[in-house]
């Protein structure tokens, strides 16, 4: 049955009202009445959230078999459209703003981003140079200059700190790592000469997004040159320095030219932090371009007590976090910031003559297409710009903190049952576990585990995913979701309990 309800003013009465003439696309008053409705819509479903599988539970192809297989000749009206949207897309989705949500990292919803999000898409602007839409371009500015202080990130990252940095605002992570490395494959090949590269080397530990691969791979670098450095429990599974210093080493005497290093701040699997000072030391004696990625806990360096994770930042070329994960702006959202600007537009920049323009010519203003893959780019600051406004730095490091305290919680109901252990330390909001060793006695840790997390998943209540690292399975437990209270963190152990008892008892 369904939980949501159409508003009796917003009923539909048989009639299509909607001006489907050619020149009545946008009909203010027709866009009113289902604006109303499209928020009563969502409102409900953040209200009735809950009563949703976190997981969906369908089997792959589930909707070619509802879907007619051509659109309709005539229109359709909204009322009918969101029934459908309920009835046969709600169960397709996994619901990640649901507060039972712990898996991968948080993709976060508020108030603010939602509606930016709208405001954006009503206005649809196409900011691509400054002429296009100046007030595009210069909030993007200005917003991104407010997050890197609110993040203390160093003057020379910074449009207003005088040394020629800036940021710019991405769709994600993948493309800011694909927009330095290019830059410095070309400022590279500018020195050294383009027949050599094929010599050009990058460097990641084994815990490096998977993002990066994919960057590497357009960019042209050979994958053979991709060095992948193993860590190990002894760093906690940060990249090791003096690994990075002894293949660095080699790759030299090989005649090979380093060009690029990514350090992590909060690793996918585990959230451990590279020792960024210590590399940095590292790369600067070889002119490496060091990317920092910190893409989920990246927004938690807005509280001082995070801070002290990007120590060494300074000595780094370009940095970038996801403000949709866990800065609560919906993707999505990208904000990178580089030194050296140049180097960005020097590599992506195209001048055709349909985009020329006086404030271009006389270089008075950033225009945005060239420190970027795309040419078109959406209006994304106005979000930032309306999370940051509406709820204010202090709010916002309170909706971290207490995230943060939310996982300190679940990393205590975990220690204190005997039979369950934490896998790696807990820097920001994400606990990692399994059930031990001790517990299952002659039994396979690994699949015991496994087969518990799909147990779990398969039942809908609550959902999270897991990491294997250093041959060891585990579950994460990610809290960030914007609805989640200690009552769920409560729950989501119960959850984990009953269905460990079951299998224990089984076994």
């Amino acid at each position: 049955m369904s939980t949501m309800k159409i508003n009796p003013e917003h009923e539909f009465d048989g009639q299509f009202s909607i001006n489907t003439s050619s020149s009545r696309l946008i009909d203010p008053e027709e866009f009113r009445r289902q604006g109303h409705m499209m928020v009563d819509f969502l409102a409900d479903y953040f209200q009735n959230i809950e009563k949703y599988p976190v997981r969906s539970q369908v089997e792959p192809g589930y909707l070619k078999k509802i879907l007619p297989d051509s659109a309709p000749y005539k229109p359709e009206p909204i009322e009918k459209i969101l029934e459908d949207v309920e009835r046969d897309i709600f169960p397709g989705l996994t619901h990640w703003q649901s507060p039972n949500f712990f898996a991968y990292f948080p993709c976060t919803s508020s108030t603010a981003g939602i509606l930016g999000e709208m405001l954006s898409a009503g206005l649809n602007v196409v900011g691509f140079s400054w002429i296009a839409s100046p007030a595009a371009t210069e909030l993007e500015s200005i917003v991104m200059d407010w997050l890197g202080k609110m993040i203390n990130l160093p003057k020379t990252y910074l449009f207003s700190g005088g040394h020629g940095g800036g940021g710019v605002i991405q769709g994600t992570t993948c493309e800011a790592m694909l927009c330095t490395i290019v830059a410095a494959r070309e400022q590279m090949l500018e020195k050294v000469g383009r027949e050599n590269i094929d010599k050009l080397v990058v460097y990641a530990s084994d815990q490096t997004h998977s993002s990066f691969e994919k960057a590497v791979k357009i960019s042209g670098i050979k994958l053979e040159n991709f060095r992948i450095i193993p860590t190990t429990k002894d760093t906690e599974f940060a990249l090791d320095p003096k690994s990075l210093s002894r293949t660095i080493e080699q790759d030299i005497k090989s005649g090979f030219i380093p060009l690029f290093m990514c350090a992590t701040i909060g690793t996918t699997s585990t959230t451990v932090v590279d020792p960024l000072k210590l590399l940095c030391e590292i790369t600067k004696d070889y002119g490496i371009w060091v990317h920092v990625d910190a893409a989920y806990a990246g927004g938690a360096c807005i509280c001082p007590e995070f801070q002290h994770f990007l120590d060494g930042i300074e000595n780094a070329n370009s940095f970038s976090f996801n403000a949709h994960k866990w800065l609560f702006s919906n993707l999505d959202c990208c904000c990178l910031w580089v030194k050296d600007p140049s180097a960005l537009t020097n590599a992506l920049s195209t001048r055709p003559e349909f985009l020329r323009n006086k404030a271009t010519d006389t270089e008075q203003v950033v225009d945005y297409k060239d420190w970027q893959l795309s040419l078109s780019r959406r209006f994304r600051a106005l979000k930032l710009w309306l999370v940051l406004r509406s709820y204010g730095i202090d709010n916002l490091r309170n909706f971290i903190r207490s995230h943060v305290k939310m996982a300190k919680h679940f990393e205590q109901l975990v220690s204190i049952d005997e039979r369950f252990e934490i896998v790696a330390p807990r820097n920001f909001s994400m606990v990692c576990f399994r059930v031990s060793p001790l517990a299952l006695g002659n039994k396979q840790v690994n699949k015991f585990n496994m087969e518990l997390l799909e147990s779990i998943n398969s039942c809908g209540n609550i959902h999270m995913t897991h990491a294997l690292v250093g041959g060891v399975y585990m579950i994460r437990f990610a809290i960030a979701a914007p609805l989640t209270e200690y009552k769920h963190i409560d729950m989501a152990w119960q959850v984990i309990c009953n269905h460990a008892n079951a299998m224990l008892d089984v076994n």
